[in-house]
């Protein structure tokens, strides 16, 4: 898939997070595609400066350890800036999205691309394992009922872009993404977890719930090719799901990640365990429709190559 020609080129952009799992494939993207320089706050509190290593002393990368709700970081990170890519935000993140957004205006920063996410879906569509269910962004119009603090948190700043782009007319977009995973990926995230306790040789090897949960893990080359195209095309605060099709039970990820790892071990439910929704997947014929976006990855060749990572990391 190609992006706009140039579109990146000479441009400041704004990567908050940057250092973390997608902020840091993102910088990686951004310098690809000719960006003048990445300038990235990150406190590291779950990102890594292993991630973006091979940047520093480059000049195209100005790295910022600190906190942004911290006085005045995210100002001074504001100035001369002309794309911000908000993907930084602890669980409970009201303050801190709304103060980026605040200071982006303020900045006169062309455009806000926000790493939002499925969580923003109501709990009630998502229930039953035996339905065909795949969440359109159209169903955030109401009633909501996100997902946890998380979700709702997620919710608000999308509203609140939609709201800076048409009362001030600021640049916006919002990017729902799917259970992303791979590479430079956390151990607290499903899929990692599941490998390194196969590389660990757990046996019984346990799965969370009754293993029937759906969910459509997206490979992060996509999640971030998803999100420049977004940069690229939407300003008007639409908000697009970024997520495979694929409908993936968890217990079938965990015997795939016992097969490709070698590891033999009897899988152990936990159904004392919590599990989250029990059926999320995301449509993402508005992502093709507005961006020519669709995932190139599928799960199993995603999962292979992140398992080539880890074990090589």
């Amino acid at each position: 898939m190609t992006t706009g020609d140039g579109f990146w080129a000479g441009k400041t952009v704004f990567v908050t997070g940057g250092a973390s799992f997608i902020g840091s494939t993102l910088t990686d993207r951004l310098l690809g595609r000719d960006a003048k320089k990445v300038r990235i706050v990150d406190d590291l509190s779950s990102g890594h400066l292993d991630n973006i290593r091979q940047h520093l002393g480059t000049g195209k990368v100005d790295f910022l350890q600190a906190d942004l709700r911290e006085p005045g970081v995210t100002r001074a990170a504001m100035q001369g800036v002309d794309m911000d890519l908000h993907q930084a935000g602890p669980a409970s993140n009201f303050f801190l999205d709304g103060l980026v957004f605040a200071e982006a205006l303020k900045a006169k920063v062309r455009k806000v691309v926000f790493a939002s996410s499925g969580c923003v879906y109501p709990n009630f569509l998502q229930s039953d394992t035996k339905k065909e269910v795949y969440l359109t962004e159209d169903l955030t119009k109401g009633p909501n009922d996100a997902d946890n603090t998380y979700g709702w948190a997620k919710l608000m700043g999308e509203f609140t872009l939609q709201a800076y782009a048409k009362e001030h007319g600021m640049g916006t977009a919002s990017c729902r993404y799917f259970t992303v995973y791979g590479p430079r990926g956390v151990e607290n995230h499903a899929v990692i977890a599941m490998i390194a306790r196969a590389f660990l040789g757990q046996n019984p090897f346990e799965v969370w719930g009754d293993g029937t949960q759906i969910r459509n893990w997206t490979y992060i080359e996509d999640i971030v090719e998803g999100t420049i195209l977004a940069g690229e095309k939407i300003s008007d605060g639409t908000a697009i799901n970024l997520g495979t099709m694929e409908r993936i039970r968890v217990i079938d990820c965990a015997k795939m990640v016992c097969e490709l790892t070698g590891h033999q071990a009897e899988i152990k439910l936990r159904q004392d365990m919590p599990t989250g929704p029990l059926n999320r997947v995301a449509d993402n014929s508005l992502a093709k429709k507005l961006l020519g976006w669709e995932p190139k990855v599928l799960f199993r060749e995603g999962l292979q190559r992140t398992i080539d990572w880890l074990r090589s990391y």
